[in-house]
């Protein structure tokens, strides 16, 4: 049975096929961070290591790495509805396949697949969006569909805590079954195809050295912290990607249908806006990434909790993109872009000073300001960016930006680890070598540590060991506490970084010029 499409008047279309791909968008968005509380359920349930159940994550990141420069040529040759109709079939089944996986090699397996349908989802669905809103739209637009990127990652950690709390880890696979049908039901219903270009031949030498280039660097980044950056295996990666990336951009500045059109970096605003969406992402990400760490390896949070702690900021940041958008549209997006920079900073700064004396109520509060700049930033930038690239060119330039983003996210994460686990190194032997075991303060906090174990019924020997137990416990749990505080002065000079870049933006016209002005070409003609 063949289900008819609806007639959908064209002043409504636009804002259909908006809604329409913000859930499969906010779907395959909240499946990159909603996996994490899970993975130590997983490694119980399928009786694994850390290293083993690590790649559940790498293969669903790998894989869309890989595949999401490939966006722009499907979409051009396919067009977007049919690829977004298959991107999200693809991403439910796969869904439903992680839901049954028995162990560990085959949860890898359905995760792979999961990620062919993930990976293209995204990028597909801000192409319509961006091809079917005027520029003069495309701030209020852009916002709307921002939520699933700014909201989902904060969700994540919280839905798939009360999930796996209530019920299994398998729930949060389930859930987007019936999701993905409905998304994909509506989609089929509404959505109308672009224009094809059947002519473009695929790049295969451009998309092998492309694949080869970001498998490297992804796994590079995400396996430096385990096998060490100076290892043989990390510097091959990195030696293996740098040559393919080099060979992969002297192929595409030499084809007329190149696999990524990397002229649009010609253009200010286009490369500028990218490398800025690559430092907000990191930023972004790296807060994801530590403040759950700190609460719960440090303050004893559950994940569950620490998701509650997260929400608010998502909420927030939500809610603030179509007010961002409105306000960009009356003055301009890089004083907007400019405004929530500093408002990254200021958010940032307050988390290099967290100790044990940190209470949620003030991380909350932070994470709220924060999330002031992520509301304003995250899509306003990419609208700025995109303000100057032809309509045709829409789903190459989208294939750039979110590979740009899905790399910022392995090279936050990897700097950060790395800045983790060295600092903690350095302050280990800072802190004990101010200590001296003869000093008569040691001695008096050793009798006096003695003394409460002897008080509980403890030998005087077993007394002594606990004693210096529990000193250890609370040096290794400061040199802790001072690496997580190092970690965030490297987001704080990535504050100042995207404050530096958003200055140096060309300012784009604002909406009402921009609708003067198509008015008076239609008129003169």
């Amino acid at each position: 049975m063949i289900i008819p499409r609806l007639t959908i008047k064209k002043e409504i279309y636009k804002w259909v096929a908006l809604g329409v791909t913000l859930i499969g968008g906010f779907m395959s968005t909240l499946d990159t961070s909603i996996i994490n509380v899970a993975v130590p359920k997983m490694m119980a349930a399928f009786a694994v290591g850390t290293e083993d159940a690590q790649w559940i994550l790498t293969a669903y990141m790998l894989t869309m790495g890989v595949l999401q420069p490939t966006s722009g040529y499907l979409c051009n040759s396919f067009g977007t509805r049919r690829m977004y109709l298959l991107s999200l079939f693809v991403f439910t089944v796969g869904s439903l396949l992680c839901s049954l996986a028995w162990n560990n090699n085959s949860m890898i397996v359905f995760r792979v697949i999961q990620a062919l349908g993930g990976g293209l989802i995204l990028p597909i669905s801000m192409s319509i969006v961006l091809q079917e809103f005027a520029p003069a739209e495309r701030n209020l637009a852009m916002g709307i569909w921002g939520i699933c990127v700014a909201v989902a990652p904060a969700i994540g950690p919280t839905l798939g805590g009360y999930l796996i709390d209530e019920w299994s880890w398998h729930y949060i696979f389930t859930l987007n079954v019936p999701i993905g049908l409905l998304g994909y039901l509506l989609a089929h219903l509404t959505l109308k195809e672009s224009p094809i270009r059947p002519d473009v031949k695929f790049d295969f030498a451009g998309f092998s050295f492309c694949a080869a280039g970001l498998f490297c660097l992804l796994l590079a980044l995400s396996k430096g912290v385990d096998k060490g950056w100076d290892s043989f295996y990390i510097i091959s990666l990195l030696y293996m990607a740098l040559a393919s990336l080099t060979l992969f951009v002297l192929i595409e500045l030499n084809r007329n249908d190149p696999l990524l059109d990397l002229s649009l970096f010609r253009d200010w605003n286009f490369t500028l806006g990218n490398l800025f969406s690559f430092i907000n992402y990191t930023i972004l990400l790296g807060s994801l990434f530590l403040i759950p760490l700190f609460f719960q390896n440090i303050l004893g949070y559950t994940a569950y909790e620490t998701g509650l702690l997260l929400l608010p900021a998502g909420l927030v940041s939500g809610a603030l993109m179509p007010v961002a958008a409105k306000i960009a549209d009356k003055i301009g997006t890089k004083p907007v872009v400019m405004i929530a920079s500093i408002f990254a900073l200021g958010g940032t700064f307050p988390l290099m000073f967290l100790d044990l004396d940190t209470s949620p109520g003030y991380v909350l509060s932070i994470q709220i300001f924060r999330g002031v700049f992520v509301g304003s930033s995250i899509i306003t930038v990419t609208v700025l960016s995109m303000s100057r690239v032809p309509r045709e060119k829409i789903s190459q330039a989208s294939a750039i930006n979110n590979t740009v983003r899905q790399v910022s996210g392995s090279f936050g994460l990897a700097v950060l680890s790395t800045v983790l686990q060295n600092r903690q190194i350095y302050h280990l032997d800072h802190i004990a070598s101010h200590i001296n075991i003869a000093s008569k303060s040691t001695q008096d906090l050793i009798t006096y540590g003695k003394h409460l174990f002897m008080q509980q019924g403890c030998t005087e020997v077993l007394a002594h060991q606990q004693t210096l137990m529990l000193i250890n416990g609370f040096v290794q749990k400061q040199t802790t506490i001072f690496s997580f505080d190092d970690a965030f002065w490297v987001l704080g000079i990535f504050a100042v970084l995207c404050l530096l870049l958003s200055c140096l933006l060309k300012p784009a016209p604002v909406a009402k010029k921009q609708i003067l002005k198509h008015v008076k070409n239609v008129s003169d003609t």
